[in-house]
């Protein structure tokens, strides 16, 4: 089964993340939810306006609402007078931008941005191309009928379509759907997302408040971290308690997590030594369908299926923990919660060293992104940031991850990058 390496054979990252996709079923579970809440949610059903958006003929302008015709010919040294008609103060609209005056080919009514048209009004001349005189206004500019109004529906028609099945909704999208009176969406669940943590040498981070860790404690942070991507990727994460390797409570745990979850995270445990026990507990009550990968970091990581849930194993170091979570995790959850799959961004740079690479192998880097340093030997041209690898090796070191901006890929079919290549450098961390 295996060699010094630890598996005799490991699968591509695309063969197994299509595998991935093939045991996960898009959710069919909706719920309705107050807008407010909704933003990141996916539409479950298409969205329409339950009035049109302006619901009234509205001012564009601050100025004065006329029949368009009484201002024609009007000029500076021409002015066409008309009468003002409304209150006193020069505002003709109540309390509630609603207007109480009516307009004719004799007269202007005084309106602000927003109010509604006068009766008899079929446009606004702006008060900067007026001059009031008591009870009179001069109109020193021509409109014609529709101008600096809004009319009814100008925004959006209340038989528009605004949002189909399957849209993400964004912040705008959020203003826009109460704008037109919508108070509740019907959405998408989200994924739920059981995350497990297991080794015997993990402890809490609570365990040890107040205190350093003992020799062979490991502070648990992966299924912490891989939790909260869950959460930024549209799911909602269980971050379970730390499980020991011992597979009767590891099978306990992987049970609970099948009945009250869409998908099983396990973070540790993962590879193939004595006390790498999970994949043998998801064998024994499934199906390990993939348990070793042609990448690196993150070869380890493998998954299966338990009564039609997926099983994510997750290596326990954390750098593979991470690179596993993105590469194989985000595609899971987002075709489990009708999610866009969106790419992440990448900044394009230029290599300041050479980095070798395993064929056969994806190989991640992870860069920091340097302003261009023409004398350090790694030529940018238009400026291109320079990519620096912080780490050539140690999945187990967190710090290089957090030190990074990003990581680059080296295709399985490429014997390393030469210094000088031109390298997309991935944002991971990007929440779209």
């Amino acid at each position: 089964m295996t060699d010094g390496r630890g598996f005799r054979d490991r699968t591509r990252l695309d063969a197994a993340r299509e595998s991935l996709l093939d045991a996960v079923a898009p959710l069919d579970r909706t719920e309705s939810v107050p807008v407010t809440d909704a933003d990141g949610r996916v539409l479950a059903a298409p969205v329409t306006p339950a009035r049109p958006v302006p619901h009234y003929d509205r001012a564009a302008m601050d100025g004065y609402a006329v029949v368009a015709e009484s201002t024609f010919g009007a000029s500076d040294r021409s002015p066409n007078v008309l009468h003002v008609s409304g209150p006193e103060d020069g505002d003709a609209t109540d309390g509630d931008g609603s207007v109480e005056a009516t307009v004719d080919a004799r007269t202007a009514v005084p309106v602000h941005t927003g109010s509604e048209l006068p009766e008899g009004a079929d446009a606004v001349v702006m008060v900067e191309r007026t001059e009031r005189f008591e009870d009179e206004v001069e109109i020193r500019g021509s409109v014609t009928a529709g101008e600096n109004v809004s009319p009814v529906g100008e925004d959006v028609p209340g038989d528009a379509d605004l949002f189909a099945d399957g849209h993400r909704l964004r912040p705008s999208d959020l203003g826009l759907l109460r704008s037109v009176g919508r108070a509740t969406v019907e959405v998408y669940e989200s994924p739920v997302v059981d995350v497990i943590p297991t080794g015997d040498e993990l402890v809490p981070a609570d365990v040890t408040a107040g205190r350093a860790p003992e020799p062979g404690e490991v502070v648990e942070t992966n299924a912490l971290t891989v939790s909260r991507y869950v959460d930024a990727w549209g799911g909602t994460a269980n971050y379970r308690d730390v499980v020991p390797d011992d597979d009767a409570r590891l099978r306990a745990a992987v049970e609970r997590g099948v009945a009250e979850s869409d998908l099983v995270v396990t973070t540790g445990g993962s590879s193939v030594g004595d006390r790498d026990r999970i994949a043998d507990v998801v064998a024994d009550a499934g199906v390990v369908v993939h348990h070793g990968l042609a990448i690196k970091p993150g070869h380890p990581a493998g998954f299966g299926v338990v009564d039609d849930t997926p099983i994510l194993m997750l290596p326990g170091y954390p750098v593979s923990c991470i690179v596993t979570a993105v590469s194989l995790l985000r595609p899971a959850l987002k075709r489990a919660g009708h999610l866009p799959s969106v790419p992440q961004p990448t900044t394009t740079a230029t290599l300041d060293r050479k980095v070798a690479s395993e064929p056969g192998v994806r190989q991640f880097v992870r860069v920091a992104l340097q302003d261009p340093d023409l004398d350090s030997g790694a030529e940018s041209p238009d400026d291109a940031p320079v990519a620096a690898p912080v780490r050539a090796s140690g999945a187990s070191v967190l710090s290089s991850v957090t030190d990074a901006d990003g990581w680059l890929t080296i295709p399985e079919s490429v014997e390393g990058l030469d210094a000088g290549a031109t390298v997309a450098v991935e944002d991971w961390e990007y929440r779209p």
